[in-house]
């Protein structure tokens, strides 16, 4: 894999428009200024030990609110009838140079409000083609290594755009500005279901064939569907009601009660436990506690801690406190499709 040395001090990070001000703190404590926000969520900021050693020294303990980051090595700014012309001439001039030709690309085009009439793809699609004839990388928009990011705002009756060229490992997310879409299925339970998958994804959490799940909190199921879609078996526990098409799979163990009476029950050992559970994020971390002893030694936990608009921090950093002497936290991220949550991915000790 071909490491980019194309550094910059001038970054792009992508979080919930809600959380920005914790986003702004974990910026602020890796030495990153940040200039503005540039669009709702977007922040452009300034490293003075360059975008490089920041995405190293993230790739071992990353941010929580901070979904995507990506460096800029060119800043233009015009009228949006020219901007396709300077995006054409700052990547021939400032990034042609650096792009690996033996490595699959992507250009990932984000416009940052609806005021242009530019769509991402009017820029993405002859930009790629350029790349490709003058480079020969090959476009693989799947599984790109390395990325070509442009963000676009209006200003009033001009625009300004920032490129920038960068190794995907070093975004935090393969996606642009962390945006991760999943199309939606007819046997779709709940939305919830998304932040099970960009879970598994982001984690890169592998599963066991035929492996033993256990879902705490599952109604209406959604979790226990893509669990059944792993080829788990999975037992799912909630006082409430399942969906039909859930309760009629053989392969889910219906238990009507809640997690802590289960619990009482001694339940044998799971590859993987998750909790979606509604409730205060220092309980739930209490209750995986109390269910550690219910996970293999091999296994993993996946779950999201909810937060309110008062202290989220004092609620994650609660919660850390009591899953830390049991489990090691693998990641702990704002993924896109969660909303006052975070979800968490841990291992036992």
């Amino acid at each position: 894999m071909t490491t980019f040395q194309h550094d910059s001090q001038t970054l792009l990070a992508t979080c919930a428009p809600d959380y920005a001000d914790h986003a702004l703190g974990e910026l602020a404590s890796v030495a990153v200024a940040v200039r503005e926000e540039v669009a709702p969520g977007v922040l452009l900021a300034e490293s003075e030990r360059g975008f490089l050693a920041l995405a190293k020294a993230w790739r071992s303990a990353g941010p929580i609110f901070i979904r995507h980051v990506n460096p800029v090595h060119s800043i233009i700014e015009g009228v949006e009838g020219s901007l396709f012309s300077q995006l054409t001439q700052a990547v021939e001039t400032d990034l042609l140079p650096h792009i690996a030709p033996d490595v699959p690309f992507s250009i990932q085009t984000r416009m940052l409000d609806d005021a242009l009439s530019l769509k991402p793809f009017d820029i993405s699609k002859p930009l790629s083609t350029l790349i490709e004839q003058e480079t020969g990388a090959a476009l693989d928009v799947r599984d790109p290594r390395q990325v070509i990011s442009v963000a676009v705002v209006s200003l009033g009756d001009r625009v300004r755009a920032w490129v920038g060229l960068s190794d995907v490992r070093d975004n935090l997310s393969d996606w642009a500005g962390g945006v991760r879409r999943f199309k939606r299925s007819p046997e779709q339970v709940s939305r919830s279901e998304f932040k099970l998958l960009e879970a598994f994804e982001t984690f890169q959490i592998a599963l066991p064939p035929r492996g033993r799940a256990l879902d705490l909190g599952a109604a209406p199921g959604g979790w226990t569907r893509i669990l059944r879609l792993a080829e788990q078996f999975v037992i799912a526990v909630d006082p409430g009601d399942l969906h039909p098409s859930i309760l009629a799979d053989k392969g889910v163990g219906y238990r009507r009660m809640t997690a802590q009476q289960y619990l009482q029950e001694e339940p044998d050992e799971f590859d993987l436990i998750v909790n979606d559970m509604r409730m205060d994020a220092r309980d739930s971390a209490r209750l995986m506690v109390d269910y550690a002893k219910c996970l293999y030694p091999h296994g993993a936990a996946l779950m999201s801690l909810k937060l309110t608009e008062d202290q989220p921090l004092e609620l994650v950093e609660g919660a850390f406190a009591i899953l830390d002497p049991v489990y090691q936290r693998r990641g702990a991220r704002q993924f896109f499709h969660n909303r006052n949550e975070i979800m968490v991915y841990l291992t036992l000790r």
